[in-house]
């Protein structure tokens, strides 16, 4: 009597347990031969879209993983130093290597504090990672409540940290670059400006920085303005695994890859979130995408394992939102292209909108983990009639 034949989970390894990376894994548990590992460098899930209440000491921003992730998957704190593909490893600071038979790239973004701004990055503190949020919050915390802060960043970050601290009775100067919520429509920037003009909010909206003082920011007309905080939310970054992996990458740093969400160098390694680059076409680094992404990852994956053509990215926008302290909001109304219409939600209506978009981004990850394949969104946005080819140099059989 001959013996069965033992069978071999399939490995996949999620790179980033954040937005995407969380909900990814979680839906791939819905195949029970599937043996998910998510490494992470936190051992908390971070609630990017909180870090601007946190550091303001008006909420907080982490959540235990316990309560995330679903039964079986597996949290290995650390941080991915490179993608072996060769030999299918994914190697680890600490010096683990975890094999694997697919990965998913949701290593999502990070702050970005010009090397180009002199003083920036010395004396300039970021935002948009638990750890600078709160080395933030700390240093507020030090601070005489009159004390001039400078927010460089006019988009919904920015906005976000100086309409916060404003309501806290802080004095604040919100330094644009160039216009204020480029991302938003004529009447929701006004409604923006509005708020932010009422609770004192100093708004330059063409000046630059050219350096960050100790004491003070430097603009590009040689003016100075006192600051003894200055605050760094100008745009984004990504983290360097990619290309340190000698995949292709674009411009920004982010994995490129096809339309499936496929790396266009090895079709084992699936992108999602912040970090994917589709056609060469990103979509907005965004809470709202993420999840979504995070789901067609998991889904890219789940066709490879079963032998089946993986579909396509299909994600519709339908807006964003900017909070205005604790009580107000303005959500910008948008077209599927996500390209804003003139038309928005205020108020406390739009606080009450922003809210519960937040707990909606947790919840529906927790929903993902009791029921997986569960999670939905709006589809119908444009995405390139016909995607490039993806040559696949680096895949294995």
């Amino acid at each position: 009597m001959s013996t069965p034949a033992r069978h071999t989970p399939n490995k996949v390894v999620v790179i980033g347990g954040g937005y995407a990376g969380a909900l990814a894994a979680n839906r791939l548990r819905i195949r029970t031969d599937v043996d998910i590992t998510v490494v992470n460098s936190r051992p908390e899930f971070v609630e990017r879209v909180r870090l601007h209440q946190f550091a303001a000491g008006t909420g907080e921003a982490t959540v235990d993983y316990g309560t995330l992730l679903g039964e079986g998957v597996r949290l290995v704190v650390d941080s991915a130093t490179r993608i072996d593909t060769a030999a299918r490893t994914v190697r680890l600071a600490s010096g683990r290597a975890l094999d694997y038979d697919h990965v998913i790239y949701a290593v999502g973004s990070t702050g970005a504090i010009p090397s180009s701004v002199p003083g920036a990055a010395e004396f300039a503190l970021g935002i948009a990672e638990l750890e600078s949020a709160r080395r933030l919050r700390a240093r507020l915390e030090e601070l005489p409540l009159d004390a001039p802060v400078t927010v460089v960043g006019g988009g919904l970050t920015g906005i976000e940290t100086a309409a916060e601290l404003a309501e806290r009775g802080r004095a604040i100067t919100l330094v644009c670059g160039r216009i204020l919520a480029p991302s938003f429509g004529a009447r929701g920037r006004r409604a923006v400006a509005k708020w932010l003009s009422r609770h004192g909010v100093v708004v330059l909206e063409a000046a630059v920085v050219s350096e960050v003082r100790p004491d003070a920011v430097v603009f590009a007309d040689g003016t100075a303005r006192a600051s003894a905080l200055t605050i760094w939310a100008g745009g984004f970054g990504v983290p360097e695994l990619a290309a340190a992996s000698g995949l292709r990458t674009d411009a920004l740093g982010r994995l490129l890859t096809d339309e499936t969400l496929t790396s266009v160098d090895d079709d084992r390694i699936v992108a999602a979130g912040d970090a994917a680059s589709p056609s060469g076409r990103p979509l907005r680094m965004s809470c709202y995408a993420a999840g979504p992404l995070g789901a067609q990852a998991a889904d890219t994956v789940l066709s490879r394992i079963a032998g089946t053509e993986p579909a396509m990215i299909d994600l519709a926008f339908s807006g964003a939102c900017v909070s205005l302290g604790r009580r107000t909001a303005v959500r910008q109304l948008a077209r599927k292209d996500d390209h804003p219409v003139n038309a928005y939600v205020g108020g406390r209506v739009g606080a009450a909108i922003k809210e519960a978009t937040c707990k909606f981004a947790v919840s529906r990850i927790r929903r993902e983990a009791r029921k997986p394949t569960s999670a939905m969104w709006l589809k119908g946005g444009s995405r390139p009639e016909q995607p490039a080819p993806a040559p696949r140099g680096a895949a294995s059989p």
